[in-house]
């Protein structure tokens, strides 16, 4: 696995790409929005932003709990902290405590009902209006680019590992190789 496709162009969105994209994001229908914010916010694939129902919201501990949908088995979750500010915007959008007060705590209750191919059709709006293009302009480029402002930021990569859901460290450790402007930003934190 690599950041970088067979002609060499990154397949990660950098910071500045990930700011206009939540800009064009915050032009779109709120449920748009707060989509485009959990792809960006947590890492997760696309498939598992759509599985997430209310009761996987934990508005006191902050975090939202992805199933890990890649692994051999069900019932595998894992906790991802979010900016609260971005937790709020959930709440007021999915109406996330009023489901939660329900007896079945908001189980079953999705915070998206579109399909899968809906879903990214959403995400490549929101990248065209962002003028976002290239190989980076998908889903999984939004969380190739959690992986690098992560460890740009000092995230431990044995907890960037824990949020993403990856079952080997190895595959987490790309992230560690990065090239450009975010290899210069690592520097910088080395010399300082």
């Amino acid at each position: 696995m690599s950041l970088y496709d067979q002609n060499g162009q990154r397949k990660y969105l950098t910071p500045a790409e990930r700011d206009l994209f939540l800009q064009a994001a915050d032009e779109a229908e709120r449920e748009v929005r707060t989509l485009c914010g959990t792809l960006v916010h947590t890492g997760c694939r696309i498939s598992e932003a759509l599985a997430l129902s209310a009761d996987r919201v934990d508005l006191r501990a902050g975090v939202l709990i992805f199933e890990s949908l890649k692994k051999r088995r069900r019932g595998v979750y894992r906790p991802v902290p979010v900016p609260p500010v971005f937790l709020d915007t959930l709440n007021m959008v999915h109406d996330l405590r009023a489901a939660q007060r329900r007896s079945d705590r908001g189980k079953g209750i999705y915070l998206w009902s579109m399909a899968r191919n809906t879903a990214w059709r959403h995400i490549g709006d929101v990248m065209r209006a962002a003028k976002i293009v290239g190989p980076h302009a998908t889903p999984k480029g939004l969380r190739h680019g959690f992986g690098i402002k992560a460890i740009t930021s000092g995230v431990p990569l044995n907890m960037l590992q824990k949020w993403l859901g990856h079952a080997q460290l190895s595959t987490t450790s790309i992230y560690a190789d990065a090239h450009g402007a975010e290899a210069h930003q690592l520097a910088e934190r080395m010399w300082s």
